[in-house]
């Protein structure tokens, strides 16, 4: 659908009944958070936030909630731009069917970005960071955020908005020693468009000057998030998507300036000038700390007439961000595939907390006269994905060859698990990266952004039957002793908190040795935690917290483990520690008290009565 602005994608929600108002007083601390968060687990509507507390603007969440909510408000052009990012990827997909791609050839075309001034909407009046929703969302977070921002930059070199980036990162707008309404602080991840534009300009010498949108036609904040192909500029992108070209202009200090935004925060960043940013409750479901960021000094605010904030809530998955990453499936389909050869699929999964846990499905092409028996060609590609953009940010890289199971369903998570573990020779087929970057909201490594990683591949005939349910009269040496059956192959075990990493290889090697005389056929994998029902109550649960609380070189031991020329490998079965760590970030608890004054909304004659 072609919104000229959020306005009018909100009154379009709502006449649909995809949109409810939330007309009660509502605190931006913890309770805005909390309603968001409530509403989305139950699949439910759109939230128009009218009265908030301590500010004169409304604001509105969960636009991205549901798949089927996103696909409505894109009805009129999602076709077409599916065709566009097919043709980005493969042109010669012009050439075999030309007049299949006639519409989306002129989309693009109609996307051009258009510098115009004149009656911007944003002009309308400025306001300061101050009288903003000062919206916190977890109860450790050091400050007020912007959680749905596009973050526009330029190259100094290449000036101009055909060579910009517009990106999600998130702003904090508040707390720790920023100057309030002067300085705001501005966080980014590794091998982020931003951060080439900044580098560029810190060798230069020169302040970066960076422009955050708020607001404006959803197509704006949907590609800022979505991983395009290299030379498709995320505006051109926007105006596809929106059926609506991109308006924007520079003001008196030389600032880009989306003419359709709610609202523009205009500021610089200076070489080498940061501040503590931080802590803020993440997607990985753990709090990132506090940590040096990039400082921002504010310049304007500028807003629209009757401006609407738009905000987020993220957290442990599922949240809106995996509905945003379910419309970008939608969008792309097997975009990342094609860029690498020999690649079917790959999955980031989601209720890992995505990058610490990736499935990869590839071919193996390299001996075609003969039936492969060990992997070959996916260890290149398992290489080539781990180099590849936001996937090198992966930890736990899982990948199979397609020739073995064509009908493999990448995205059923005890299936996928369930193939590769009746396949892999861990003696063999377990390759580590020691001492290598990892996400920057990952704490389970040995410094920020720093941490190990580790494939598993499997190829071949099957090597063994999964054992489906614990074997009769089990039992397990102290410390780890209680059991609790996972999915087929896997165990989980708890009995003993983590001391330190002085101590816990002599204590594991002594343990494995205690267990080697165990039954362990069918169950190629244990994973140790601290609370075995909790991670084996769900599929959810296990993913959760086997990956995001594990540093492959640190924390993988095995039964009957060797080294022979610097290769790893085990005879029995494979063993991780996803116990909770000193060094860990503290996970996400809600505020009870919060969560309170969220059922009185659902009581009889609140805004909420009927949906939660």
């Amino acid at each position: 659908m072609g919104y000229n602005s959020l306005e009018a994608c909100v009154a379009d929600l709502e006449k649909h009944g995809h949109l409810i108002r939330i007309k009660e007083e509502v605190d931006p601390y913890l309770e805005m958070a909390a309603i968001h968060m409530r509403v989305f687990d139950v699949e439910g509507p759109a939230l128009f936030f009218e009265n908030i507390k301590g500010s004169e603007f409304p604001a509105v969440s969960n636009l991205f909630g549901t798949l089927e909510r996103s696909k409505f408000m894109f009805r009129d052009s999602l076709d077409h731009l599916k065709k566009l990012v097919d043709v980005k990827m493969n042109p010669a997909a012009v050439l075999k069917n030309p007049f299949q791609y006639i519409g989306s050839s002129m989309t693009a075309l109609g996307a051009l970005p258009w510098k115009k001034k004149s009656g911007a909407p944003i002009l309308h009046g400025k306001t300061s960071i101050s009288k903003l929703p000062q919206i916190v969302n977890w109860p450790m977070d050091g400050g007020a955020f912007v959680t749905m921002p596009q973050v526009y930059t330029e190259d100094v070199a290449k000036p101009g908005i055909m060579q910009a980036n517009l990106g999600m990162y998130r702003i904090q707008l508040s707390g720790n020693d920023y100057l309030p309404d002067q300085e705001i602080g501005l966080h980014y991840q590794l091998h982020r468009g931003i951060g080439i534009h900044q580098t560029k300009a810190n060798a230069l010498g020169k302040p970066l000057k960076v422009s955050i949108f708020v607001g404006g036609p959803p197509a704006h904040p949907l590609s800022a998030v979505m991983p395009l192909p290299e030379g498709l500029s995320e505006m051109i992108f926007a105006g596809a998507l929106g059926n609506r070209r991109f308006r924007y202009f520079y003001d008196d200090e030389g600032f880009c300036i989306s003419a359709d935004a709610d609202f523009v925060i205009t500021g610089t960043v200076y070489p080498n000038e940061n501040k503590p940013e931080g802590p803020f409750g993440d997607h990985i479901g753990y709090y990132s700390l506090t940590h040096p960021f990039p400082l921002m000094k504010v310049h304007n605010v500028y807003h629209k007439k009757n401006p609407i904030w738009s905000f987020t809530v993220v957290g442990r998955p599922p949240q809106e961000d995996t509905s945003f990453g379910a419309l970008i499936h939608e969008i792309t389909g097997a975009a990342i595939p094609k860029e690498i050869s020999g690649l079917h699929a790959v999955n980031a999964v989601d209720a890992a907390g995505v990058h610490p846990l990736l499935f990869a499905i590839g071919s193996e092409r390299y001996t075609p006269y003969q039936r492969v028996d060990r992997p070959q060609e996916i260890l290149t590609i398992a290489n080539q994905i781990l180099g590849k953009n936001q996937l090198s940010l992966a930890k736990y890289l899982f990948i199979s060859a397609n020739e073995d199971n064509p009908q493999l369903d990448i995205y059923d998570i005890p299936a996928f698990l369930g193939h590769i573990l009746e396949r892999i020779d861990l003696t063999r087929d377990v390759h580590f990266q020691t001492n290598t970057t990892i996400d920057t909201l990952d704490y389970s490594g040995d410094g920020l952004n720093a941490g190990s990683k580790v494939v598993f591949a499997a190829a071949g005939t099957k090597k063994r039957e999964l054992g489906r349910e614990l074997p009769a009269g089990f039992e397990l040496p102290r410390p780890f002793n209680q059991a609790k059956f996972v999915m087929p192959g896997i165990i989980a075990i708890d009995g003993q908190a983590f001391s330190t990493y002085e101590n816990e290889p002599k204590i594991m090697a002594e343990w494995c040795r205690a267990a080697a005389g165990l039954a362990w056929e069918g169950f190629p994998l244990i994973v140790l935690c601290d609370d075995a029902h909790f991670t084996a109550a769900t599929v959810n649960n296990f993913v959760w917290t086997t990956f995001t609380r594990s540093n492959p070189a640190f924390d993988i031991y095995g039964i009957h483990s060797f080294t022979t020329f610097k290769h790893w490998g085990c005879k029995g079965p494979l063993i991780i520690d996803a116990r909770t760590k000193p060094h860990h970030a503290p996970a996400l608890i809600k505020d009870e008290t919060v969560e309170r004054r969220v059922d009185q909304l659902a009581a009889k004659g609140g805004s909420l009565h009927g949906i939660i």
